[in-house]
């Protein structure tokens, strides 16, 4: 339920009565999400770690919160499709472009793209939501392809860690749509 209105003039509409069609799964709504408890949030890295939010393994995409909480990396990676990223907190940016984001920018990384995330350490940590479509494939130094990781792997890696952080497996099936 909203918070009640107070003086805004919309404050007479009643609600709809029928929100979803048959068949429709519900919205997700997550809280505060940059600032949740840190066992929300799935190693990505030996220094970034992501808080999933919503996932689609039909479409091959996930959006999520990445986090760095000092310097951080994350591999050398091809996106063959698009990305959107808004910075929330810290400081990041890729090795190979001259710009460096911080709170309040936005980001669309186009198809065909290959970079290294970084995360400076900025004396708060890096929070930027991601809304990542197909997989990423990791590169070596030379830009070679040497694996990939994709939703479904992304999928398997968050059951694994909440499972052992004692939220349980079965709370990612929440955020599948």
């Amino acid at each position: 339920m909203p918070d009640a209105p107070g003086g805004e003039f919309w404050r007479e509409l009643q609600p709809i009565k029928q929100v979803l069609r048959p068949n429709a799964l519900p919205e997700l709504f997550h809280a505060k999400v940059a600032d949740a408890d840190d066992k929300y949030f799935v190693p990505f890295s030996d220094t970034v770690s992501s808080r999933p939010l919503w996932i689609s393994t039909q479409r091959n995409m996930w959006a999520d919160v990445l986090m760095a909480k000092r310097a951080g990396l994350v591999n050398r990676h091809y996106h063959p499709h698009q990305i959107f990223a808004y910075t929330i907190s810290g400081k990041w940016g890729y090795l190979e472009h001259d710009w460096t984001a911080t709170a309040g920018d936005f980001i669309y990384e186009a198809p065909g793209e290959s970079h290294t995330l970084v995360a400076y350490d900025s004396g708060a940590p890096m929070r930027v939501f991601f809304v990542v479509q197909g997989p990423l494939i990791w590169l070596d130094e030379q830009g070679n392809g040497v694996s990939h990781y994709d939703v479904f792997d992304y999928v398997a890696a968050a059951r694994e860690h909440y499972d052992k952080v004692g939220i349980g497996a079965a709370y990612i099936d929440a955020l599948i749509r």
